[in-house]
């Protein structure tokens, strides 16, 4: 099941509403099963249908934010990363890189 949070972003996104001014400028408060309170400019509150017809694009989201953290955590921190490169090479880094995304390949 698609997280709410997920299917909300898609919901404003579908709106008309860009990923860097969905929460800075809005007021909405959600449990992980419903909202609560909805103050978004030009976006009226979406109903529980209209959430759900995200939920196959929210899963797909979802798995991806997954696979995304996990080649975060194996990427390293910046230093690892540049330390890799001086140590091995740029080409050996660019293999190790590729061999991460295809570990965790987005959908």
């Amino acid at each position: 099941m698609a997280n709410l949070t997920t299917k909300i972003i898609l919901y404003l996104e579908a709106n008309g509403k860009n990923k860097t001014e969905l929460f800075p400028k809005m007021n909405v408060v959600a449990t992980a099963t419903e909202i609560l309170s909805w103050n978004v400019d030009g976006v009226s509150k979406p109903t529980t249908s209209q959430l759900n017809s995200y939920e196959s694009a929210g899963n797909t989201r979802d798995a991806n934010d997954i696979k995304i953290a996990s080649r975060i955590s194996e990427y390293g921190t910046v230093h690892q990363q540049l330390e890799y490169i001086v140590e091995n090479g740029i080409d050996k880094f660019i293999k190790k890189q590729k061999d991460i995304k295809d570990k965790y390949p987005k959908e």
